[in-house]
């Protein structure tokens, strides 16, 4: 019969876990004092934040317009200076701008550029879009593609063979060759109502087809009641882009100034009256008031197109 002994442990050494593990002495973590902010705060400092940048970006953008307004109501020696603020309110200039040039008839041409050309991009986008976002049809994926190449075209790259054409129509010198293109579709348009329509369900056009509505009715009854802040978007984009237009005005009407539209009327009474510039803001400022109007009135609208035509592709 043997008998084991136990060993006594090193000096110093600490008796063995039961189960192997050796115990260790825990120590408190070493923490760094800091400042920590309540979610509350946490929000309250996001906003400032964020409307601090938004206010920035919003007087940078408003500069220029407040130039333009004060310098339209300075006298002709004080816009000369380096003011700021007019010493003396001239609201006369407004008056003087109709004497110095037609800015009536420049105002109508406008009118008419801009409207006809909306109207035009209407009749002809709309029923394009619908049938890339809508019917089935061979051929409709490369008809997509070559809108999308169309619409990142420069317009200075075909601006030579057009002119030729309008110009063997003898149709130069009117207005006609600016409008009659939007009447057979804008690029940017199409694309912009097609992203549109592809939002809405296609079961609201399923619906309307077993109740024996044709395409044409779809479209009339279902999707554009559906699609009216996409179809809004594009109306207003038309508009403002044919109403600041001065490429297109300088190629086909320059040689008449019977049909010199706001730009480009602008441009000519800023080289006549180049050393009157509380004249020229004033006509500045009096043909950025329909497009700032316009826009303002249907700037829901217009943002509620905008952000909608980008969800699906």
């Amino acid at each position: 019969m043997t008998t084991s002994t136990t060993l006594p442990a090193p000096a110093g050494s600490s008796a063995p876990h039961r189960h192997g593990r050796t115990s260790r002495t825990a120590r408190p973590s070493a923490q760094l004092p800091g400042f920590r902010l309540s979610p509350r705060a946490q929000r309250i400092a996001s906003s400032v934040a964020t409307h601090s940048f938004a206010i920035v970006l919003a007087l940078m953008f408003m500069a220029p317009i407040v130039f333009v307004v004060l310098t339209a109501f300075m006298s002709d020696q004080q816009a000369l200076t380096g003011a700021w603020w007019p010493t003396s309110w001239h609201a006369e200039n407004f008056a003087a701008v109709f004497d110095k040039a037609p800015m009536l008839r420049y105002y109508l041409n406008s009118l008419v550029y801009s409207l006809l050309a909306t109207l035009g991009m209407l009749l002809s986008s709309v029923p394009v879009a619908y049938a890339l976002a809508r019917l089935r049809w061979k051929g409709r994926n490369l008809s997509f593609v070559l809108t999308v190449v169309a619409m990142l075209l420069p317009p200075q790259v075909v601006a030579v063979p057009l002119y030729i054409l309008w110009a063997r129509l003898d149709m130069t010198g009117t207005l006609w060759p600016l409008i009659v293109p939007y009447f057979v579709g804008d690029a940017f348009s199409i694309f912009l109502l097609r992203q549109f329509f592809l939002t809405i369900p296609e079961s609201y056009s399923e619906a309307a087809r077993l109740d024996g509505l044709s395409e044409l009715g779809i479209l009339r009854r279902v999707i554009l009641p559906m699609a009216k802040p996409g179809v809004a978007a594009a109306a207003l984009f038309t508009f403002m882009y044919t109403w600041n237009d001065y490429f297109g005005p300088l190629l086909y009407t320059g040689e008449n100034p019977e049909s010199w539209t706001l730009s480009l009327g602008l441009a000519s009474f800023r080289g006549v009256h180049q050393v009157q510039w509380n004249l020229t803001m004033a006509a500045t400022l009096l043909a950025m008031i329909p497009v700032v109007a316009i826009f303002f009135v249907a700037q829901k609208t217009f943002v509620e197109g905008i952000s909608f035509s980008g969800v699906k592709g």
